[in-house]
């Protein structure tokens, strides 16, 4: 089991007609990020947070995998049963 992770506080700010948050330094350390890079987000059934920096050569194969899926819905929809 993982070490309970140290809360770090997150400011948001306005920016223009949109909200920002502010990442402290420690945060973008551990993420691996800089700026410029892009993050994935994604929020649980409970309300948890999750901050990944973004994978390039995923995302590019999701984006194949989408375009095939719409392609190929009828039969994805026929092997779904």
């Amino acid at each position: 089991m993982n070490a309970p992770s140290k809360l770090l506080p997150l400011k948001l700010i306005k920016i223009g007609n949109s909200m920002g948050v502010v990442l402290p330094k420690e945060l973008l350390s551990r993420l691996g990020a800089q700026a410029g890079d892009t993050l994935n987000a994604s929020v649980d059934d409970e309300g948890g947070l999750t901050i990944k920096r973004a994978d390039d050569d995923f995302e590019s194969q999701m984006a194949v995998a989408r375009e095939v899926m719409m392609r190929r819905r009828r039969a994805l929809r026929e092997l779904a049963k």
